[in-house]
């Protein structure tokens, strides 16, 4: 029955857009209605039929409160390829401290992926977090401590830019016409401190790291 469930909310050219959008890069129920000229109220349609079906979960923005992301479940589509990006001579991860998300973010896709990776901060700290960069050793990767930096010195054209925090996704000026960025709603781990949030923030990027690959390959 749930098979039936999915195959059923996808049968929908406007929910299967949103699906495959969903897959690459998180988005606000406003964004997907920019994005596809949707007015909100259908919006709203489908994304109770994409949450029904288990596709889609709802989170609340930890920048701006009242704002709320679609995420997708990626268990119920393992096995759904995402759609073809167009080509990114460099993927640069943006979050607000570029502390923990960003560097882990850049440390998975240096590891898994064939495309070379950057990462910065919309307001950087000092150092990278001891958190962060325990949690890639445990993985075997490894993070300089030292190695923070503002997007204005990082960011070049025909970058592919992925705010891997909503205060950075929030804080970034609109993309250029050619200039291709997503948005990953990866909860910080930085708030809560402990192994387990950096844990958990890890394998939300390993995840997402391996579905854009693919994408992007």
């Amino acid at each position: 029955m749930r098979r039936a469930r999915v195959h059923s909310a996808l049968g929908d050219p406007a929910r299967l857009a949103i699906v495959d959008a969903l897959l690459i890069g998180d988005a606000s129920p406003g964004e997907i209605g920019d994005r596809f000229g949707l007015p909100s109220n259908l919006v709203a349609h489908h994304v109770k039929v994409l949450e029904a079906a288990g596709l889609v979960a709802r989170t609340r923005s930890e920048g701006d409160r009242r704002r709320a992301y679609l995420r997708l479940v990626s268990s119920t589509l393992a096995a759904l390829t995402p759609p073809a990006l167009a080509a990114a001579g460099r993927v640069v991860f943006v979050c607000t401290r570029n502390s923990a998300r960003s560097q882990l973010a850049a440390a998975l896709w240096r590891d898994r992926a064939g495309v070379p990776a950057a990462c910065a901060g919309t307001d950087p700290a000092p150092a990278v977090h001891p958190g962060a960069v325990a949690v890639a050793r445990r993985h075997g990767l490894a993070l300089d401590p030292a190695g923070t930096a503002h997007v204005d010195d990082v960011l070049r054209d025909g970058d592919l830019v992925i705010a891997v925090c909503d205060n950075a996704h929030e804080a970034l000026p609109a993309p250029a016409a050619d200039g291709p960025r997503l948005h990953w709603s990866v909860p910080d781990p930085v708030r809560t401190g402990s192994d387990q949030a950096f844990e958990d923030a890890f394998a939300d990027l390993a995840g997402r790291v391996d579905r854009l690959a693919r994408a992007v390959a």
